[in-house]
């Protein structure tokens, strides 16, 4: 879409937007606000990746588990028990799980080469479900009468785009359709996310190259071989300077394709008008 003056925005009968930026600022809080409001069409990049484009490999990863089981292993070759993924918009660890963290396997880890197999594979479902987003548009009108919309986009999407390449085949689809939002944190937000990682470390998607970089160098720094490398250990020491990496990518999102928000602001919207008006703020200033 052609990007809106701020009246135009707030004169708009259906609006189509998306929102990125790291994961934890709240994208997911505001489109599941905008989506009880009962006028927005909430579609979720991360769960239609666990869903339609790797459902099939984090079941099939369960399957290997189970069948490890004796017990298990019996009910599951006799087709007596039926296993699934039970991934929602506000629970995504099955997909989590599945992309998982390189390392020592008596601590869960995975091959490295296995684990940027599954990095590939993510990197491909994500670019595929964000060029979903025109379908669901279109099918969230068609279908069920919505006009408004909002893409709640993965952490990672500034991996997969190049923000200054004015022809991006990804970025261009998606500005066709929507108003890019970034959710910009501030540097307590990030010390905040770091902190929570800490606590409880995730799978993340990195490029390749970054990869690749920090992984050997953590292997050359601590004189480690990949199988005597603690899985958490190394997510956790790569987090901040997957943090850092990305914040430029995606002010250059911002800047070339979209408008920022600051996250603080966000924290303070209570509806969909309020959030309305936020955005139309942000169209003026930028």
């Amino acid at each position: 879409m052609a990007r809106p003056t701020a009246d135009e925005w707030r004169n708009m009968t259906g609006r189509k937007l998306l929102m990125f930026g790291m994961s934890g600022l709240g994208k997911t809080h505001i489109s599941n606000m905008l989506r009880a409001s009962g006028g927005w069409f909430h579609y979720s990049v991360d769960y239609r990746i666990g869903t339609r484009y790797m459902g099939e490999h984090i079941v099939d990863n369960f399957k290997r588990e189970a069948m490890r089981n004796p017990f298990l292993r019996e009910l599951l070759l006799s087709d007596s028990i039926y296993i699934s993924s039970n991934i929602t918009f506000d629970n995504l660890a099955p997909l989590s799980t599945y992309l998982g963290k390189p390392g020592n396997p008596d601590k869960g880890g995975l091959p490295f080469a296995e684990y940027m197999i599954r990095q590939e594979q993510h990197r491909a479902a994500e670019i595929a479900a964000l060029m979903d987003t025109s379908h669901f548009i279109r099918r969230a009108e068609d279908i069920y009468g919505y006009t408004n919309f909002v893409c709640d986009s993965s952490g990672s999407i500034c991996e997969v785009v190049d923000p200054d390449d004015p022809d991006d085949p990804v970025l261009s689809a998606l500005t066709d359709e929507t108003l890019l939002i970034w959710l910009r944190g501030s540097d307590a937000h990030t010390a905040e996310l770091v902190r929570r990682f800490d606590r409880a470390p995730k799978p993340m998607y990195y490029q390749p190259d970054f990869l690749t970089a920090k992984w050997q160098q953590y292997l050359d720094e601590n004189r480690l071989t990949e199988r005597e490398v603690d899985p958490d250990a190394f997510v956790r020491w790569t987090y901040a300077q997957a943090l850092a990496h990305r914040q430029p990518r995606y002010a250059a999102m911002a800047r070339n394709w979209g408008v920022t928000i600051d996250a603080d602001q966000l924290a303070q919207v209570r509806d969909a008008n309020g959030f309305v008006e936020l955005v139309a703020t942000s169209l003026e200033q930028d």
